[in-house]
């Protein structure tokens, strides 16, 4: 029997829907992803954790999940808010639907909601403390989503990195096609030897992240968000890795202090978090978006070059370029909303971007960005 669920914004609006997954309450930032597809990448990307999502494609579960599609160990979402639910999966690769899925793991989920409505309102007034409830009523959803606390200020990254430092050794290769007789993914592209050896920090590390690295010929040595410059350079890598993750990075003081100890030692590629975190590093600021990028369809300059991609993002945080020091050069920008994309330091090997070169959901147009820092990391040692 349907159960009815409710979603309440703290600034009094709600949206009343029948729940999936698991029942019960929740809070958190509420958000929206325009991603026609890739909504297991999204539930466990650890970028979200803290937050509730709401997916704009109207019909959202058609091909259910399956465990080569997930970006962590598990959910990261506070709660799932969707348009309409497909109950009946249908993929070859699928072994599992989205209801059982979120279940499994106790997050909740409501549909039935005006996810349009939804993404008009947060545009309009930004993105703003939610709660979703199949136990609360109106006022009581209301007043949970004000007593929650904001994402200004939240150091999300302790929930999120790993306990302990690892080796990535797990599957990277690239599938090429399935054998369409039996469905399996048999035909791998082959992966290429081992030309670096670099430290990956792990501030809410995507797995598709560690496979590009692999692909790109990189051996990835794992490391928790409080690893400190002196235990980095202990290891004497060939460069050193910033990853996405979650929450403020203004709150990161303690990472932002053992990075600014890594700039001039060793090469560094940065993604999302990992660009906020090396705009503080370089003594800038960030600051709150109205409602963030979230999804496959950004558009990103390139200033160097002219070139424009088209590339996935997911971030509520940005650079001030008006705070950035001379010696770093700006080098993409969103063409929706000119914010900081891209910088690079114009001495030291240090390069780094806003939005997902990996994808996971979304378009590939950004991979090269793992070979130009193998291509980097190789006029290191020769200088």
């Amino acid at each position: 029997m349907p159960v009815n669920a409710i979603l309440a914004l703290e600034d009094g609006r709600c949206f009343e829907g029948t729940a999936f997954g698991a029942l019960g309450t929740t809070t958190g930032e509420i958000c929206f992803n325009t991603s026609m597809t890739g909504y297991q990448e999204v539930i466990t990307d650890p970028s979200y954790r803290g937050q509730i999502v709401a997916m704009t494609y109207p019909q959202i579960g058609n091909y259910g999940v399956n465990p080569a599609d997930a970006e962590s160990a598990g959910p990261h979402i506070r709660a799932f808010v969707i348009g309409e639910l497909c109950e009946v999966p249908s993929n070859y690769r699928s072994t599992g639907s989205l209801n059982d899925y979120l279940a499994s793991h106790g997050i909740l989920g409501i549909e039935g909601i005006d996810t349009r409505a939804l993404t008009k309102h947060l545009r309009s007034l930004g993105a703003m403390r939610a709660c979703v409830s199949t136990e609360l009523n109106r006022e009581g959803a209301i007043a949970a989503a004000l007593a929650s606390p904001s994402m200004a200020g939240m150091d999300y990254v302790r929930e999120v990195s790993t306990e302990t430092g690892y080796l990535w050794e797990a599957e990277s290769r690239r599938w090429r096609q399935p054998n369409l007789s039996t469905g399996e993914l048999t035909d791998y592209a082959d992966l290429p030897p081992v030309r670096h050896r670099i430290v990956a920090y792990d501030f809410g590390l995507k797995f598709n992240i560690l496979r590009r690295l692999r692909q790109a010929g990189f051996e990835v040595e794992v490391v928790n968000s409080r690893t400190t410059a002196a235990e980095v350079l202990a290891k004497n890598p060939d460069g050193v890795f910033l990853s996405n993750g979650p929450g403020d990075p203004a709150a990161l003081d303690y990472i932002h202090r053992e990075i600014r100890q890594l700039l001039g030692k060793k090469p560094i590629f940065g993604i999302c978090l990992g660009n906020q975190i090396l705009g503080h590093a370089f003594g800038g600021t960030t600051f709150k978006l109205k409602f963030g990028h979230r999804g496959g369809n950004q558009p990103v300059k390139d200033l160097r070059t002219g070139k424009v991609a088209i590339t996935s993002q997911n971030h509520g945080f940005a650079v001030d370029p008006d705070s950035l020091p001379p010696e770093i050069e700006v080098t993409h920008i969103n063409l929706n909303d000119g914010t900081v994309e891209g910088m690079r330091h114009r001495e030291l090997p240090v390069f780094s971007v806003q939005y997902h070169p990996e994808a996971a959901p979304g378009p590939h147009d950004a991979n090269y960005f793992f070979g130009e820092f193998a291509e980097l990391i190789d006029r290191n040692k020769g200088s």
